[in-house]
């Protein structure tokens, strides 16, 4: 919270901006899922930059939504990658338990029920949680992807409890967020990017 209060319409700016990306080419084929699984994540990214300011006494900036552009190709790859991990296992959640295809843009998302979002939610955020720390070791410490899910992975390892609470905590925001019409996510996506910025500030002792 004490990052995000540093500059709070900012970091809602960004999460806006990650959500329009997200969301306004998904009937698209093609450049649906591109915009959603290759563009968002790494505009999402724009809060960590946007954390990392605060955290240096400087202020977020609309700016850092463009941040993750400019760093090396192989950074930008390793993100995606990560993303899509978790997309993969709430497709899979998804297929199996509402026979939905969400690789389709035509995909009916809003029949879902509540179980099935849960479900689906649960099964991303699983297989992210060990990759928690790759957006961080791959912008910056400049390693590569094999390296950067790695050490995400040890730090994981080392702190299952701590980032299992935080796991649930994330999943209820953004529930919480959803059930707002997804109007709540604008504080809730900045929350958790500043929640594990301080997490991997922490455990990395930087």
């Amino acid at each position: 919270m004490r990052l995000w209060k540093r500059g709070p319409a900012i970091f809602a700016m960004l999460a806006f901006i990650t959500l329009v990306v997200s969301i306004a080419f998904e009937p698209v084929p093609i450049l649906g899922f591109v915009a959603s699984n290759v563009i968002a994540p790494l505009v999402a990214t724009g809060m960590l930059f946007a954390s990392l300011a605060a955290d240096r006494g400087d202020r977020p900036r609309l700016k850092h939504v463009l941040a993750p552009f400019s760093a090396p190709a192989r950074a930008q790859v390793t993100i995606v990658v990560a993303g899509l991990f978790a997309f993969a296992a709430e497709a899979w959640s998804a297929w199996q338990l509402a026979d939905a295809n969400l690789f389709l843009p035509a995909r009916d998302t809003a029949n879902f029920s509540i179980r099935v979002v849960v479900a689906i939610y649960v099964a991303g955020i699983i297989t992210s949680l060990p990759l928690t720390f790759v957006p961080f070791a791959a912008l910056f410490d400049g390693e590569g992807l094999r390296q950067a899910f790695a050490t995400s992975a040890r730090a994981f390892a080392r702190n299952v409890p701590a980032l299992a609470l935080y796991a649930g905590i994330s999943l209820s925001l953004l529930l919480m967020g959803l059930a707002t019409m997804g109007v709540g996510l604008v504080l809730v996506l900045p929350w958790i990017a500043a929640a594990s910025y301080a997490a991997w500030k922490d455990i990395f002792a930087l």
